[in-house]
């Protein structure tokens, strides 16, 4: 067989099975070194004080769902098993503070249920031993870039690893509520999460974050 023949074919054929990278087009998360803080268990961190007025939410009401591929295929699904609270400070998203707890056990996807039980194990989320994800607001401000309303900043443990990331959200303010719409990508191995998958169908390294919440007072005040 010649191969000179053959490698066009195979390129052809690659290319038309090659899924499309869905973290193409999506805003990148800045991601940093998180500074020094004193050690805790993995995975539960301290929750920070909730300034202003507190506002909650849960998967009850919201969604935080991702969208991860490989190369000749991609996958979506969500967390279902999360709460936080926004501290709404004088009605200014830039002087409030938002903190999210997320249980890493409670991933799903409906693809296939191999696949939910490799991404619970070891090569991935490892929920045993990090049962939960954590972010924690440390600045927000006015101007996300495109149609986002603002920039968040803040702290995210994920897989026992905690940086620093930044990515664009547009947040709406009221009295009765708070939403907050995102979506953007981060590179799974800046938190250690590093499997390559099979040497003919890699994994992508970016996995896009989609953020739909709204955070109400809660009953009683």
């Amino acid at each position: 067989m010649n191969f000179l023949r053959v490698a066009p074919l195979a390129v052809l054929a690659f290319a038309l099975t090659a899924c499309p990278d869905p973290a193409k087009d999506k805003p990148k998360a800045q991601v940093t070194a998180a500074p020094a803080e004193p050690a805790h268990p993995a995975g539960a961190p301290a929750p920070p004080a909730i300034p202003g007025t507190p506002l909650r939410f849960s998967e009850a009401g919201s969604s935080i769902s991702w969208t991860g591929a490989k190369v000749t295929a991609s996958h979506a699904g969500t967390f279902q098993k999360f709460n936080g609270a926004i501290g709404l400070v004088d009605g200014d998203p830039a002087k409030s503070v938002v903190y999210v707890s997320v249980v890493t056990d409670s991933i799903f996807t409906a693809d296939s249920a191999d696949l939910l039980e490799h991404l619970k194990g070891a090569d991935f989320f490892d929920v045993q031993k990090f049962p939960l994800a954590t972010f924690r607001s440390t600045a927000i401000s006015a101007g996300g870039g495109g149609s986002a309303t603002h920039s968040v900043t803040g702290l995210l443990e994920l897989h026992g690893v905690t940086k620093t990331i930044t990515f664009p959200a547009t947040i709406t303010a009221a009295a009765d509520a708070v939403t907050v719409r995102a979506e953007f990508a981060i590179n799974r191995k800046d938190f250690g999460i590093s499997y390559p998958g099979k040497p003919d169908n890699l994994i992508r390294d970016e996995v896009v974050l989609k953020l739909d919440i709204t955070a109400k007072p809660s009953q009683g005040g």
